[in-house]
């Protein structure tokens, strides 16, 4: 469509891997072949520095990256780069964690950076945060006495029939200071994190960076942690397997990421040929 350079924000979960994890290879290609033709792709997810970052090497990025949904955007490659970390009160995530007990939650999850403390022993759960195979060792017992330090984010896997009253909850009690999203399916989890923090504004401190116009700016996304970014970017693109608030805001709706979505709507937007079906 153009030539200009465009800024493009990728969330991974939904949009940019498949449901197995993986990038397809017609992603790979267009991504590439975008970065050659001078376009900038930056990774933009509620996923940790450490859950992402095989994505990000696999994709050849040397850019800034948002992780916690914006509550830390850094620079895998440069340590000179002015990182923005934002994390929430300990003493507001403690008063939800003791929410958490009252309800009897499966678990809570804490985060600070790249450290992780688990309430609970969960199997499940860890399975997901070690799915980069990397041995980061988890800090394990009762938040309340050992989370020492300000959480980058709270993430709560609570029974099904109680997400309704601890959102409720959260609303009342601690809406002035944070922010929380569900996540997709298959797992009930609400993840927290300080109030204004979103990855909107991960991507406009990196639009900035590289001096691009917010109309330049092409973000992909599928949930309710990619409503502000979809909204923010001049060309917010909902995948086919979004959730129907997003695609009701976004200016396009690709198909789903089964079916490669990124590949094919940056294909025709920026008018790039891969060669790759």
């Amino acid at each position: 469509m153009t030539k200009q350079q465009h800024l493009i924000a990728l969330d991974l979960d939904g949009t940019l891997l498949s449901d197995n994890k993986v990038i397809s290879e017609k992603n790979k290609k267009v991504i590439s072949k975008a970065m050659a033709d001078g376009h900038i792709v930056v990774i933009a997810t509620g996923r940790p520095h450490r859950a992402s970052i095989q994505y990000y090497h696999e994709l050849g990025l040397k850019t800034p990256m948002v992780n916690f949904n914006g509550a830390l955007i850094h620079h895998p490659e440069d340590k000179k780069w002015d990182v923005l970390h934002n994390p929430m009160p300990k003493r507001t995530a403690l008063s939800i964690v003791q929410a958490c007990y009252d309800l009897d939650v499966y678990n809570v999850l804490a985060e600070v950076k790249n450290q992780v403390y688990l309430d609970k022993y969960t199997q499940d759960l860890i399975d997901i945060f070690y799915e980069t195979g990397d041995d980061t060792p988890f800090i394990i017992g009762n938040l309340k006495s050992k989370l020492n330090e300000d959480p980058t984010s709270l993430l709560i896997h609570p029974k099904e029939e109680h997400i309704t009253s601890l959102r409720d909850h959260l609303d009342e009690y601690h809406a002035e200071v944070i922010e929380h999203r569900k996540w997709g399916a298959p797992w009930n989890v609400i993840e927290i994190v300080k109030k204004g923090i979103n990855k909107a504004v991960g991507l406009q401190k990196i639009a900035h960076y590289y001096q691009i116009p917010q109309s330049r700016i092409i973000a992909f996304g599928d949930e309710d942690n990619d409503l502000e970014m979809i909204d923010y970017a001049g060309v917010g693109v909902a995948m086919g397997n979004a959730i129907e608030p997003l695609k009701s805001i976004a200016n396009h709706v690709t198909v789903t990421n089964e079916e490669s979505g990124i590949g094919l709507f940056l294909e025709e937007y920026l008018s790039l040929n891969s060669n790759v079906k």
